[in-house]
């Protein structure tokens, strides 16, 4: 019989064999210094399985029994990154270095400044959050904004503390890295794939993203994966080193592996010196790496600079040279995308072209086809440099064999067979399905149930693809008619196509609760705002600027939706580009037809309202006039054309010569006719003076010209953390009541709102001497104004 005293109990006994199995892998992974043999890990690590399964209550959420992976996902959830995962702006040359550098030293007031500097890693990123030293939780990037929830594949990845090490670190810390494959466990683990019928990865960087989003995290165990830290997130309760290399050695004391590369170089020479050595040492490196980064390594400097867009002012990525093969075009295709860009692509003989194994790459579109002269046959020059996807850069002309013919675009869909259409003035052509082709089916609806369209939670991509892929949906609108009993049958019938083993009864109910829970989100959905609904159409060149100044200048769906462009254009920012694709996305039937769909199945657009007053002050003849684009037909020709015939309907029918005697110029006066006329756009003409007509009579009635709202000419800058609303929000509604939100601060602005730990833009504004406002004067401020 066994004693258990105090000293050995399981409790104690798993807590040691915790503790030794994470300092073997921290030696191993973040020290490089393996300290024991393989097989005496190996074990600990069965001894410590054997406790926890005899003891379920030891389990723990930091233990390494973790790592072995557990049960299959159906999916991956949704993860808001607290902070958005930023995109880098690409360099090429030694001048563009230099000129980042430079805009740097201009703007800090300061001269050949530090910078961190590493390799570029080749992998995947990836965001890991810890709370109070335990790691909870582990996203992709995503878009930035919204990543995929792959806790449990990172937790097996034994290069990731499952507990950060000291007790120094904040209660929340968010620190972004990248997932890698090394080069000599990819050969080895290809290498056993081969020789016992497995599958073969295709490159380290396809294995490491691939093996992350294994819906079964016991294949993601099963993969050599690697980690990197090289950037921190959010932090709460707790601060940071204030340059960034004292915080990579921060990250080390930690337990984060941070690559013995990373270096401080000072200046632009600085710099480049970095880039040259690694680049000469690139082939011998143990991982694949596309570059350098470049950041500066003052912190308080990071956020003087700030962002354009995604993108940081602070950090750069220096991308190697284009790496080039040649090979053979075996055929020439189209790919049609979600908005119904048809793009051409090469069919290619695989050719290896940094350290990828190409088969297609793109043609960009019809011109360069064209520029190029590429066709079927022809021997080519692949390059596979800084984006992923390799394009053609040349032609071979002396190995192109007899009997080709010059490729030309076909003239309809591959994949629905509409038309394929280039409208003037257009470099790309476009299926003219729009919501019928299958090919832009899932992504158009992946758009339309997206968190800034109509924000509905947890429809996935891959659940989208389920649901069009076997017959549930095939419009937007049909999401709308869903049921439980639809998604479980989709479930079951998913199952049966993928061979995947029938779910148990416990199984099922978890999927009807998914299935629930689905169905209520997107029932909420059904009660959206016009700006959201406009951006979720996803026509083509409305982002969602665009869509919130259709919905505040115009106020109702059924005025936008049969405006003609020109009169479009009578709102700022839209120029004929935009206004003509709104106009071609509404005249198209079939997406009239959707849009009543959508509203006989319940879609409510709740904040719809008269169109702005101070439309009214483009609604002049002459704006009408010059809207159209007419050729040779001036601001000053409109304003003279507009008063010599105040009746606008005779100019869609009077001669040429009338036009002279009213003062136009010969060539003006013929210009309009043809355009009229021979151009074929009378009856856009006829189309647009009824609209704006209609529009007169509806911005005369909303109130006087020059009526203003309280922010008119204001504008504001939002810094720190608002307790009440998202900065999101404040923006939303400070625009709503005239003013514009800017970045940051200068002397044109008109004041700042402050929330918590509020930045260096608060600073700037003490400075300035501009006027600060507390969240709790906001809060008064919009209630004033008929707001909560």
């Amino acid at each position: 019989m066994t004693v258990t005293t105090k000293a050995n109990t399981p409790a104690n006994r798993a807590a040691e064999l915790r503790a030794r199995i994470e300092e073997a892998n921290h030696r191993y992974h973040v020290l490089d210094d393996a300290q024991i043999p393989d097989a005496d890990y190996d074990k600990l690590m069965r001894e410590l399985e054997a406790i926890e399964a005899a003891h379920p209550e030891l389990a723990a959420a930091d233990s390494p029994t973790l790592r072995v992976g557990a049960s299959p996902s159906r999916e991956f959830a949704e993860v808001r990154h607290a902070l958005r995962m930023l995109s880098l702006a690409n360099a090429f040359s030694d001048e563009e270095i230099v000129d980042f550098v430079r805009r740097i030293e201009e703007h800090l007031d300061i001269a050949d400044p530090v910078f961190s500097v590493e390799p570029k890693f080749d992998g995947l990123a990836i965001s890991l959050r810890y709370e109070n030293g335990v790691f909870v939780q582990g996203a992709t990037r995503g878009d930035g904004e919204t990543g995929e929830d792959v806790t449990v594949n990172l937790r097996t990845i034994k290069a990731i503390p499952l507990r950060l090490r000291g007790d120094d670190w904040p209660a929340v810390l968010e620190v972004r890295g990248e997932v890698y494959m090394p080069r000599a466990d990819f050969e080895r683990y290809n290498a056993h794939a081969r020789e016992h019928g497995g599958k073969v990865l295709a490159n380290p960087r396809n294995g490491a993203a691939g093996s992350l989003r294994q819906l079964d995290s016991s294949i993601t165990a099963s993969r050599p994966l690697a980690f990197f830290a090289y950037a921190p997130g959010a932090v709460e309760n707790g601060s940071l080193p204030n340059a960034h290399s004292a915080l990579m050695r921060k990250f080390r004391d930690w337990g984060f592996p941070v690559s013995q590369l990373v270096e401080t170089a000072r200046g632009a020479q600085g710099c480049l010196d970095y880039y040259r050595r690694i680049g000469e040492a690139r082939d011998s490196l143990p991982f694949d790496i596309d570059g350098v980064v470049y950041k500066l390594d003052d912190l308080a400097g990071q956020r003087e600079l700030g962002f354009v867009g995604r993108t940081p002012r602070w950090a750069i990525a220096h991308k190697f040279p284009a790496q080039e093969q040649q090979t053979k075009v075996e055929a020439i295709i189209i790919n049609i995308g979600r908005t119904g860009a048809a793009t051409p692509a090469a069919v290619l003989e695989p050719v290896h072209v940094g350290g990828v194994t190409v088969t297609n790459a793109t043609l960009h579109n019809a011109d360069q086809v064209a520029r190029l002269d590429v066709r079927v046959g022809d021997t080519v020059i692949v390059r596979r440099a800084g984006d992923v996807i390799p394009e053609v850069v040349r032609v071979v002309p002396a190995l192109r064999p007899d009997g080709t013919q010059a490729w030309a675009m076909p003239t309809h869909c591959p994949i629905c067979g509409s038309e394929i259409v280039r409208e003037d003035g257009e470099v790309v052509a476009r299926c003219s399905g729009e919501l019928i082709c299958p090919a832009q089916r899932v992504q158009s609806i992946f758009h339309f149930a997206g968190r800034r369209a109509m924000d509905i939670e947890g429809l996935g991509e891959r659940v989208i693809e389920d649901l069009v892929a076997l017959g549930f949906v095939k419009s937007p609108a049909d999401l709308y008619a869903l049921t439980v009993a639809d998604f479980a049958e989709m479930r079951r019938r998913a199952d049966e196509r993928d061979g995947t083993t029938p779910e148990t009864v416990k199984a099922g109910k978890v999927a009807t609760r998914w299935a629930e829970n689905l169905i209520e989100s997107i029932d909420h959905s059904r009660a959206t705002t016009l700006e959201r609904f406009l951006y979720a159409l996803g026509i083509e060149h409305v982002g969602e600027s665009t869509a919130k100044a259709l919905a505040a200048w115009f106020g109702r769906l059924q005025l936008i939706r049969h405006l003609p462009w020109p009169l479009l254009k009578l709102v700022p920012d839209i120029g004929g580009e935009v206004a003509r694709s709104i106009d071609h996305f509404f005249t198209q039937e079939g997406n009239q037809s959707a849009i009543d769909e959508l509203l006989m199945r319940g879609v409510n657009l709740k904040d719809e309202h008269d169109v702005s007053p101070k439309l009214r002050q483009s609604l002049g003849s002459d704006c009408l006039l010059a809207s159209f684009e007419i050729p040779k037909l001036t601001g000053k020709r409109a304003t003279q054309l507009a008063a010599a015939f105040e009746d606008l309907e005779r100019v869609a029918h009077v001669p040429e010569h009338q036009l002279v005697t009213a003062g136009l110029p010969a060539d003006t006066a013929a210009a309009l006719v043809r355009w009229r006329d021979e151009g074929g756009h009378a009856e856009l003409f006829a189309r647009s003076l009824r609209s704006w007509n209609t529009l007169r009579e509806l911005a005369g009635s909303a109130g006087e010209a020059g009526q203003s709202l309280p922010l008119d000419g204001q504008t504001a800058v939002l810094t720190g953390t608002l307790k009440s609303m998202t900065r999101d929000e404040a923006k939303d509604r400070l625009e709503r009541l005239g003013a514009k939100v800017a970045g940051s601060v200068s002397k044109k602005t008109s004041f700042v709102v402050a929330g918590e730990e509020a930045g260096s833009k608060l600073g700037k504004a003490q400075e300035l001497g501009v006027e600060i406002w507390d969240e709790t004067r906001l809060l008064a401020f919009l209630a004033g104004q008929g707001g909560s």
